[in-house]
Formats: structure tokens, C-alpha cells, sequence
């Protein structure tokens, strides 16, 4: 069994949930594949089970097998308690639901006391109005996108091209705060892996650049959907080859002009791949 690292969380592609409440099941998640476990504390763990959920945690956590807690939210008679976890070892950042406002991650923070990496779910009309100043907030280093929490808020039916201009703009907006790119939300069919295929690449599409997963069996498909294609490594190389020979000239590459833009996606496509 080896822990996914969690040194470059701006590059993970596959976020899996696990039960809080179920410990037996949190070493089998490590051995996924996932690039990041996510403890649940919050809806995967009912009302009465919160105490023994939170218990079950904080015994597993270790160095040695990083991974991220989602706590439950703010407004939760949990929400204290739950981010006193933060302050453990074996904690890589902390999940946080229902996320309105940069006041919630400062509260978030100020518990936790450490620089630990938060990753707001945006789920509300109101955390989405909002979503630039909670992007902005401290140690905040991805959004994630609470999909179908935010179509109940919405009264929203959950098909994707629905959600699709909330997702280009929360991807706009973690560009201009400057933090990795945001996660898209799960897809409920864990048995249709041409529905997860279709969904995670809308999403890539629109800027994102990872996916929460419910179930291990999902990890796979997400992992190859938002690695890039042997097509696009291939044009990358060339992109980069004929820019690094060109000495300043203009330069075109099958048939289309390279300009600083071109150059620098080409960069971040193998970049991906060398991390």
C-alpha cells in the first residue's frame, strides 16, 4: 500500500471520497490509484454517527499517508470540532462544504491555526456570487464544485451542459485569483463509465482540471480523461521544438501560426506529464 503524494495538489486529477465512519474502507482507497483520499465527514456520515466518525479519523491519521477531511460547515454544531483536525499530522488540507463567503475560510483558518491548504465547495447561489472573494481567501488553493448541493440550491435540473457556464466561471475566476484550477463535482452513476467519460471531459473543456469520485472504480476513467492524449503530447513537443529553434521568427506549426499563447499551453501540457 503506498499513500497517493500529496506534495502538488494543484496537479491532482482524482479526488475520492471515503466514509469517515468507515475506517475499513480507508486503506483500500489508498490503493485506488485516486490522487487524493478525502475523509467525509459530512454527508457520507449521518447526524448521530459525527463523534465516532470524527474519532475513526483522527485514530487512522499518519505521515505517512497523507490525505484530505472534509469537515462539515461552518453554520454545524460539528464544524469546531471537526477543524481541530486540521492541526493533526496526516492532514494534506482540509475540504470545506458550503462555502458563502471569505469570512468561512478565515473561520476555517483561524482554528485550524497553520497554513493548512483549503479547498472550498462552492454549492450555493450564494457561494458562487461570492466565489472570487472566497478564491481569494487564505491558503485557498482549489475550488471545488458542489454539483448537484448547488442544483438544489438552484432549483436546477443536474444536466451537465446545464451547470456548463457556472463551470467556465469558476474556472475564470480561480485563474484570476491566481490558485490551481478548480475541481468538477461527482457523477452519481458509478456504473456508467460512459457517463463519467463524457461528464469529466465537459468538464476539462471548461477549464477544469480534476474530479471528485464517489467510488474506486471511477478513479480510472477520470485519471485518463484529464491526462493529455499521446496527440496532444506529440503537438506540444513539436510546438516547443519549432519555438526553441526559431530565434525570434515567426514560426507555424501544422499549418497554424505559434504565438506566446500556443507556447504556453504546449508548456503546460508536459509540464502535466513531468510533475
Amino acid at each position: 500500500m503506498q499513500a497517493p503524494a500529496m506534495s502538488d495538489v494543484a496537479r491532482h486529477r482524482s479526488f475520492l471520497f471515503v466514509p469517515g465512519n468507515r475506517p475499513e474502507r480507508f486503506a483500500k482507497a489508498l490503493d485506488s490509484g485516486a490522487d487524493a483520499i478525502i475523509l467525509d465527514l459530512e454527508d457520507a456520515v449521518a447526524p448521530a454517527s459525527k463523534h465516532e466518525a470524527r474519532d475513526a479519523v483522527a485514530a487512522w491519521l499518519s505521515p505517512a499517508r497523507p490525505v484530505l477531511i472534509r469537515v462539515n460547515a461552518c453554520d454545524t454544531p460539528w464544524f469546531d470540532h471537526d477543524a481541530q483536525l486540521g492541526k493533526l499530522r496526516g492532514v494534506a488540507g482540509i475540504v470545506l462544504p458550503k462555502a458563502e463567503s471569505a469570512a468561512d475560510i478565515v473561520a476555517l483558518v483561524s482554528r485550524t491555526k497553520s497554513r493548512m491548504p483549503v479547498f472550498p465547495l462552492i454549492e450555493s447561489a450564494k457561494g458562487m456570487f461570492n466565489a472570487l472573494d472566497i478564491a481569494k481567501a487564505p491558503f485557498v488553493h482549489r475550488l471545488m464544485f458542489g454539483t448537484l448541493d448547488f442544483c438544489a440550491d438552484m432549483n436546477m435540473v443536474t444536466d451537465d451542459d446545464v451547470l456548463d457556464p457556472f463551470r467556465a466561471n469558476l474556472a475564470m475566476i480561480s485563474r484570476v485569483a491566481g490558485i490551481g484550477a478548480p475541481i468538477d463535482g461527482v457523477t452519481p452513476a458509478i456504473d456508467d463509465e460512459e457517463a463519467l467519460k463524457t461528464a469529466t471531459l465537459n468538464g476539462k473543456r471548461r477549464g477544469f482540471t480534476g474530479k471528485l469520485c464517489i467510488h474506486p472504480k471511477q478513479v480510472r476513467t477520470i485519471n485518463h480523461c484529464h491526462a493529455p492524449s499521446e496527440a496532444e503530447l506529440a503537438w506540444a513537443e513539436r510546438v516547443l521544438d519549432a519555438f526553441s529553434n526559431a530565434n525570434g521568427a515567426a514560426i507555424a506549426v501544422d499549418g497554424k501560426m505559434v504565438d506566446r499563447p500556443v507556447v504556453l499551453r504546449a508548456q503546460t501540457i508536459l509540464e502535466s506529464v513531468r510533475a
